[in-house]
């Protein structure tokens, strides 16, 4: 059976450079696109794209949707529909003003690939996002063993996660020098850490418990004064892997190397949870925790504008929209209040309006 088509690999390529190269998208993102057009290759037996008919895009489209997971079972989401016709609709319109396939194939060719208005919304509905309470990450680092190297790491790992909301693939890339104890703060230089679009920012710690800086501090002393560390060792270290006596593989210690990817961070958090008899939450729900706790404690705008920069975002709006929507037990919290609210409005509640209306008018 045909598993390739020689001119569909090469203007494949061509394009998957483009994305990366001329649109500067991410290593996922590209890797996304290619597994949604190999996926449409495959559905049409691997014709050239040459010969792409409309008919071809809305039989895909139908069987798209009759797929399921192979993990669950169940049909496959209308988020996923949504976004593996979306590469899909984009490579097509790049192929139209291509020479060799503008004359075969048009530019409102690619809107086949469009799912229905009714999809879409359930496919971008904003749901709320899943967080632990500060009470449950405490309950969980409670319960988490310090006794050997490994766990000690592991403990101040979530420890440090909640401590400066810094993605995974940051802390994984993350080196001692980046570490102020002093200062309270986390440099994340991106010309050394992993952060989001390449950004540099500095973290300073967040108003957590003093018990939480304290774990990081002590992990951070520890390499350096006991293990004799320096500036460009990784602050957390990969798991040194060693044969036994019996020439198994078991784990010896701590590695002076940095994790290849973010896999095992949250591996970490996913047994540190199991273990303390709570469900899941994966690092990134550890950012959501914390503006929650903003919501909380912040009572002016610069307050928020400020927790958000802590968190690396440029615009406060970026806070509100993506990470700040109200649980809906806070919801139920603050309508019932409402009761006891006075005719007048704060000054400072109204500086918070015209702040998020400024915020809204600025060009993203």
């Amino acid at each position: 059976m045909k598993k390739h088509n020689a001119n569909n690999e090469r203007i494949k390529r061509e394009y998957l450079t483009f994305l990366k190269e001329a649109k500067r998208h991410s290593e996922t993102t590209v890797d996304a696109t290619a597994a949604a057009i190999h996926r449409f290759e495959e559905y049409t037996k691997y014709k050239d794209f040459k010969k792409f008919h409309v008919q071809q895009a809305i039989g895909f489209k139908k069987h798209l949707a009759e797929k399921k997971n192979q993990k669950t079972g169940q049909k496959l989401s209308k988020s996923t529909l949504h976004s593996t016709l979306g590469y899909l609709k984009n490579f097509f319109l790049w192929l139209a003003g291509r020479q060799g396939y503008k004359s075969r194939i048009q530019y409102s060719d690619a809107d086949y690939f469009n799912i229905s208005d009714k999809d879409m919304r359930v496919a971008t509905a904003r749901r709320e996002q899943k967080a632990p309470t500060l009470e449950q990450i405490k309950h969980v680092l409670s319960q988490m063993p310090e006794n050997t190297e490994i766990e000690r790491r592991n403990r101040a790992l979530v420890a440090f996660t909640l401590l400066t909301g810094a993605r995974d693939s940051a802390i994984a890339s993350m080196k001692l020098k980046h570490v102020d104890l002093a200062a309270g703060a986390v440099h994340q230089d991106a010309r050394e850490v992993n952060t989001k679009f390449s950004k540099t920012f500095t973290t300073y710690f967040f108003p957590v418990w003093d018990e939480i800086q304290e774990m990081v501090s002590d992990w951070v002393n520890f390499l350096r004064e006991e293990k004799l560390w320096g500036n460009d060792d990784p602050l957390f270290p990969a798991t040194r892997i060693e044969q036994n006596a019996k020439l198994q593989f078991q784990a010896a210690g701590l590695d002076r190397k940095h994790w290849s990817s973010a896999a095992t961070i949250r591996k970490i958090f996913r047994e540190a949870f199991e273990s303390a008899g709570l469900p899941y939450f994966n690092p990134h729900s550890f950012r959501n925790t914390l503006v929650g706790l903003g919501e909380t404690v912040c009572q002016t705008p610069e307050q928020f504008k400020a927790w958000s920069q802590n968190l690396g975002h440029e615009k406060v709006l970026t806070t509100f929209t993506s990470y700040g929507e109200v649980g809906t037990r806070r919801q139920a919290e603050i309508i019932k209040s409402l009761n006891s609210i006075k005719s007048s409005i704060p000054a400072d509640v109204t500086l918070l309006a015209k702040a998020l209306a400024h915020e809204m008018r600025q060009p993203n």
